[in-house]
Protein backbone atom coordinates (compact mmCIF):
# COMPACT_ATOMS: atom_id res chain seq x y z
CA UNK A 1 0.00 0.00 0.00
CA UNK A 2 2.98 2.31 0.14
CA UNK A 3 2.99 2.66 -3.64
CA UNK A 4 -0.19 4.81 -3.70
CA UNK A 5 0.11 8.29 -5.16
CA UNK A 6 -1.66 11.27 -3.62
CA UNK A 7 -4.45 10.88 -6.21
CA UNK A 8 -5.03 7.23 -5.27
CA UNK A 9 -5.33 8.09 -1.58
CA UNK A 10 -8.47 10.12 -2.31
CA UNK A 11 -10.28 6.95 -3.42
CA UNK A 12 -11.28 3.84 -1.52
CA UNK A 13 -10.31 0.41 -2.90
CA UNK A 14 -13.45 0.08 -5.05
CA UNK A 15 -12.99 3.46 -6.79
CA UNK A 16 -15.44 5.39 -4.62
CA UNK A 17 -14.02 8.80 -3.68
CA UNK A 18 -13.29 9.42 -0.03
CA UNK A 19 -15.12 12.58 1.03
CA UNK A 20 -15.07 14.28 4.41
CA UNK A 21 -17.99 15.78 6.29
CA UNK A 22 -16.48 19.21 5.62
CA UNK A 23 -16.92 18.72 1.86
CA UNK A 24 -20.52 17.59 2.33
CA UNK A 25 -21.25 20.63 4.50
CA UNK A 26 -19.72 22.90 1.86
CA UNK A 27 -22.01 21.34 -0.75
CA UNK A 28 -24.99 21.76 1.55
CA UNK A 29 -24.12 25.42 2.18
CA UNK A 30 -23.80 26.06 -1.55
CA UNK A 31 -27.16 24.37 -2.15
CA UNK A 32 -28.85 26.55 0.46
CA UNK A 33 -27.32 29.72 -0.99
CA UNK A 34 -28.28 28.71 -4.54
CA UNK A 35 -31.85 28.21 -3.34
CA UNK A 36 -32.10 31.34 -1.19
CA UNK A 37 -30.84 33.79 -3.82
CA UNK A 38 -33.53 33.01 -6.44
CA UNK A 39 -36.17 33.06 -3.71
CA UNK A 40 -34.98 36.53 -2.68
CA UNK A 41 -34.87 37.70 -6.31
CA UNK A 42 -38.53 36.76 -6.76
CA UNK A 43 -39.86 37.92 -3.38
CA UNK A 44 -38.04 41.28 -3.38
CA UNK A 45 -38.62 41.87 -7.11
CA UNK A 46 -34.99 42.90 -7.48
CA UNK A 47 -34.69 42.47 -11.24
CA UNK A 48 -36.55 44.83 -13.60
CA UNK A 49 -38.53 42.32 -15.69
CA UNK A 50 -39.97 38.85 -15.16
CA UNK A 51 -37.99 37.56 -18.16
CA UNK A 52 -34.67 38.54 -16.59
CA UNK A 53 -35.79 37.04 -13.28
CA UNK A 54 -36.67 33.80 -15.05
CA UNK A 55 -33.27 33.65 -16.73
CA UNK A 56 -31.55 34.28 -13.40
CA UNK A 57 -33.55 31.49 -11.75
CA UNK A 58 -32.63 29.12 -14.58
CA UNK A 59 -28.95 30.02 -14.18
CA UNK A 60 -29.11 29.30 -10.45
CA UNK A 61 -30.93 26.02 -11.15
CA UNK A 62 -28.18 24.91 -13.53
CA UNK A 63 -25.52 25.90 -10.99
CA UNK A 64 -27.32 23.90 -8.32
CA UNK A 65 -27.39 20.80 -10.52
CA UNK A 66 -23.62 21.11 -11.00
CA UNK A 67 -23.09 21.56 -7.25
CA UNK A 68 -25.12 18.42 -6.51
CA UNK A 69 -23.27 16.41 -9.13
CA UNK A 70 -19.84 17.47 -7.88
CA UNK A 71 -20.41 17.64 -4.12
CA UNK A 72 -22.87 14.80 -3.55
CA UNK A 73 -22.49 12.48 -6.55
CA UNK A 74 -18.69 13.03 -6.71
CA UNK A 75 -18.63 13.25 -10.48
CA UNK A 76 -15.47 14.49 -12.16
CA UNK A 77 -13.77 13.82 -15.51
CA UNK A 78 -11.20 11.43 -13.99
CA UNK A 79 -13.41 9.11 -11.98
CA UNK A 80 -14.46 5.75 -13.39
CA UNK A 81 -12.29 6.05 -16.46
CA UNK A 82 -14.08 9.06 -17.91
CA UNK A 83 -17.57 7.52 -17.91
CA UNK A 84 -18.68 10.12 -15.38
CA UNK A 85 -17.75 12.83 -17.87
CA UNK A 86 -20.06 11.20 -20.40
CA UNK A 87 -22.80 11.09 -17.76
CA UNK A 88 -22.15 14.77 -17.03
CA UNK A 89 -22.57 15.68 -20.70
CA UNK A 90 -25.75 13.60 -20.90
CA UNK A 91 -27.10 15.35 -17.78
CA UNK A 92 -26.31 18.76 -19.25
CA UNK A 93 -28.16 17.91 -22.46
CA UNK A 94 -31.17 16.66 -20.50
CA UNK A 95 -31.09 19.75 -18.29
CA UNK A 96 -31.18 22.06 -21.31
CA UNK A 97 -34.04 20.07 -22.87
CA UNK A 98 -36.07 20.12 -19.64
CA UNK A 99 -35.51 23.83 -18.98
CA UNK A 100 -36.31 24.92 -22.53
CA UNK A 101 -39.28 22.55 -22.69
CA UNK A 102 -40.63 23.87 -19.40
CA UNK A 103 -40.38 27.47 -20.57
CA UNK A 104 -42.05 26.59 -23.88
CA UNK A 105 -44.93 24.74 -22.21
CA UNK A 106 -45.48 27.49 -19.63
CA UNK A 107 -45.47 30.19 -22.30
CA UNK A 108 -48.00 28.35 -24.44
CA UNK A 109 -50.18 27.49 -21.44
CA UNK A 110 -50.18 31.17 -20.46
CA UNK A 111 -51.04 32.40 -23.95
CA UNK A 112 -53.60 29.71 -24.87
CA UNK A 113 -55.51 28.90 -21.68
CA UNK A 114 -56.95 32.17 -20.46
CA UNK A 115 -59.00 34.38 -22.77
CA UNK A 116 -58.01 38.01 -22.90
CA UNK A 117 -60.16 40.45 -20.93
CA UNK A 118 -61.67 41.99 -24.07
CA UNK A 119 -62.70 38.49 -25.26
CA UNK A 120 -64.36 37.82 -21.94
CA UNK A 121 -66.25 41.12 -22.18
CA UNK A 122 -67.45 40.22 -25.69
CA UNK A 123 -68.65 36.83 -24.46
CA UNK A 124 -70.63 38.50 -21.66
CA UNK A 125 -72.14 40.98 -24.12
CA UNK A 126 -73.27 38.13 -26.37
CA UNK A 127 -75.24 36.53 -23.56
Amino acid sequence: MSDHTSHDQDFLEDGIPHVSAKEYLAGFALSVVLTAIPFWLVMAKVLPTPAITTLAILAFAMAQVVVHMVCFLHMNPKSEGGWNLLALIFTAVLLVIVLIGTLWVMHHMNSNMMPATHDMQRMQDMQ
